[in-house]
């Protein structure tokens, strides 16, 4: 059984020929990082073009807090945060199965395509089997081919979501 507790070292070969590897750590987030996934997550929003209400503050209750409701690994290289995924658990009481939604994963801009989101991937299946999950679900925006061809390849199966969702304010 994997310890989430336990940092992941990647050695990646970088895109172009350096004297070593780059060194990528992939580990459950700390408060010390809140700051940098606060950023992060406002990167992925206005990469889509969304605006942010969340800070580190929220971040922290939600993280780390009486009740954490949240759970997000960042990827680390030479100090810096330049990746997260970030998931919660869901549950499909209709088929009894217990599941996470990888609601978030990003990776920051001149790191993409090294392996990283695929290794955050790995980490948050591992955290999910340690959970006795059935599944780890995810989504992508309508029409983004890119995405659906890396989940694929991935071993994530598209499926049909039908109807419309509701939701209020509490």
């Amino acid at each position: 059984m994997l310890n989430l507790e336990q940092t992941i070292i990647i050695d990646e070969p970088p895109a172009t020929p350096a004297p070593e590897a780059a060194r990528v750590s992939v580990r459950r987030a700390q408060k010390a990082d809140l700051f940098a996934l606060s950023a992060m997550i406002e990167a992925l929003a206005a990469h889509h073009g969304d605006k942010t209400t969340n800070s580190a503050t929220k971040l922290d209750r939600d993280l780390f807090g009486d009740q954490p409701f949240a759970t997000a690994f960042v990827a680390e290289t030479g100090g810096e945060l330049i990746g997260y995924a970030l998931l919660y658990p869901v549950y499909r009481a209709t088929e009894g199965e217990r599941g996470m939604e990888l609601h978030h994963l990003f990776v920051k801009d001149g790191h993409r395509s090294e392996g990283i989101g695929r290794h955050l991937i790995d980490r948050a299946k591992a955290h999910a089997r340690t959970l006795s999950c059935d599944f780890l679900s995810l989504g992508a925006a309508t029409g983004n081919f890119a995405a659906y061809k890396y989940y694929q390849g991935l071993d994530f199966s598209a499926y049909p979501a039908t109807g419309m969702r509701f939701r209020t304010r509490l």
